[in-house]
Order: structure tokens, then sequence, then C-alpha cells
């Protein structure tokens, strides 16, 4: 199987800075992420249904971009990079990831769950 990249985007009433810290803090990761969360350094430790996946921060960039190294797969990474629309003024949310390729469908559906939570959580 052939691991491929792709990318979502999704739009939000929250500023940059809400959304930031949504996807960095552990008080606000397990409103709309993950069950929990252990951070030690640039190590996040992941924890749904009783599963565990470990990511390393490798870049950080306040209020615009999150990228995250998966343990499990060195090679790759999953992004989050925040941006601001010049028409509507309204916060965009680009998610970088990769999976198998027959999977990329259910990938995005569950980003699209994700993120439904994660406005709820932000105020839309």
């Amino acid at each position: 199987m052939q691991r491929v990249s792709f990318d979502i985007e999704f739009l939000f009433k929250a500023s940059p800075t809400i959304l930031y810290k949504f996807l960095t803090t552990p008080s606000c990761l397990v409103r709309w992420f993950c069950e929990s969360v252990d951070i030690t350094g640039d190590t996040y430790t992941f924890e749904w249904n009783g599963f565990e996946e470990t990511a390393f921060m490798i870049d950080d960039i306040e209020e615009e971009r999150v990228r995250f190294q998966w343990e499990e797969y060195p090679e790759e990474f999953f992004e989050f990079k925040i941006g601001t629309s010049p028409v509507t003024n309204e916060t965009i949310l680009t998610i970088t990831d990769h999976c198998d390729d027959d999977e990329v469908e259910e990938q995005k559906d569950l980003w699209d769950s994700q993120i439904e939570k994660l406005r709820r959580e932000t105020g839309g």
C-alpha cells in the first residue's frame, strides 16, 4: 500500500489566536481531537479508545502553523496551517495529512468529524 499526502481546508469564525490555542494546548486538544494528551517538551502522546500514538512537534509558528511527525511514520507529518481570508476575514485552517492511498476519503471524513467538534468548541 502506498502512502499519500492530502490537504483539506476549513473556514472558521474564530480568530487565529483562539484556533492556535485549540491546536496546541492539552486542555483544548481533549475537547475535540483526542481523549487525553500528555506533552513532554515537543513530544505529544495522544490517546484514543485506550490506544496511544506519539507525535513530535517539529514546527511551531504561533498563530500560523503547527507540524507534527508521527513516531510510527517518521518520514510523514500532519500539519495545521492557519491563515485569514482577505475577502471574508474568516480564519482558514488547512490540514495536511498522510494515509494509505485507499483510505483518503475515510481520513477526510474523520477530519470532517473532528473539525465539526472543533467548530463547536471555538464558537464557529
